[in-house]
């Protein structure tokens, strides 16, 4: 990593449960020399992207990023526009439902909503990118990439987050030859153990992926007749998201839905 990226790479530590990191764990968590680290933090803080607690001197998010958001968000409202699809979705399947857009070689959550109707719930972390290969969120974005990026992210080592995830390159590109031609993508357990998701792409300008809607559900309540339905509803309302994104749906994807009505698809998919 360059210097610029392992500066910005010590944002990513920050958690919902790691509010604030003092010097000696950025140094246990980035395994990097002291001295360098310190370096980093003065330049972040110095830049408003970080802020330091007047007592215990620990770190915490700055001031920087909140100005950078809002303004983001003023020039290019992802969030006002997905959230009402996200919220509706959520509400009708009566699940988890969240949009991630793509950023480097994962996928950044944006927006999420639980309507919180059921006593078991899927716990989902608003800072915590997802890998591509092991959640249904992002190979529904990676089978519409292009295929050098493919190749790319089979070339590297697919890590393993459950005894579930794909880490095989062959069986990753048989799952997203799948994903391409149903246009959906379900997992079970490949990224939190008891958990299973329904997956599928966003797209903007030209056709371009953008990243991906999807829902999350407890195993236990994963039922197939579920899932056909939470897919149908992932279809209608992905396009209508990629729309609002100024996108464009693929032609293929409007014959999509007759073949979700077939059981044997189902049955395909969620295999």
């Amino acid at each position: 990593m360059g210097t610029i990226t392992k500066a910005l790479d010590l944002l990513s530590l920050f958690a919902r449960d790691r509010a604030e990191i003092g010097l000696g764990e950025f140094v246990r968590l980035t395994g990097r020399d002291k001295a360098t680290v310190h370096r980093h933090l003065t330049e972040l803080a110095e830049n408003g992207f970080l802020e330091q607690h007047p007592d215990t001197r620990a770190y915490r998010l700055g001031p920087a990023l909140l100005r950078l958001s809002a303004l983001r968000e003023t020039l290019f409202p992802v969030r006002k526009l997905l959230q009402p699809i996200v919220f509706e979705l959520s509400e009708t399947v009566g699940e988890l439902a969240h949009a991630s857009l793509l950023q480097g070689d994962a996928l950044s959550p944006v927006v999420h909503f639980d309507p919180s109707l059921h006593g078991i719930q899927v716990n989902f972390d608003i800072a915590e990118m997802l890998p591509l290969h092991a959640t249904s969120s992002g190979l529904a974005a990676l089978a519409f990439c292009p295929d050098d990026w493919q190749t790319r992210i089979m070339s590297r080592p697919l890590s393993k987050y459950t005894d579930q995830t794909i880490s095989d390159p062959a069986a990753l590109k048989s799952k997203i030859d799948s994903v391409r031609r149903f246009g959906v993508a379900t997992v079970t357990g490949g990224f939190d153990e008891g958990v299973t998701s329904v997956g599928v792409p966003l797209f903007g300008e030209g056709g371009r992926v953008l990243g991906s809607l999807a829902v999350a559900v407890p195993s236990v309540r994963a039922k197939p007749e579920k899932l056909r339905d939470i897919a149908l509803m992932l279809l209608k309302e992905a396009k209508r998201a990629s729309t609002a994104l100024g996108g464009t749906f693929p032609r293929d994807f409007d014959d999509l839905p007759l073949q979700w009505g077939d059981e044997t698809t189902t049955q395909q998919v969620i295999s």
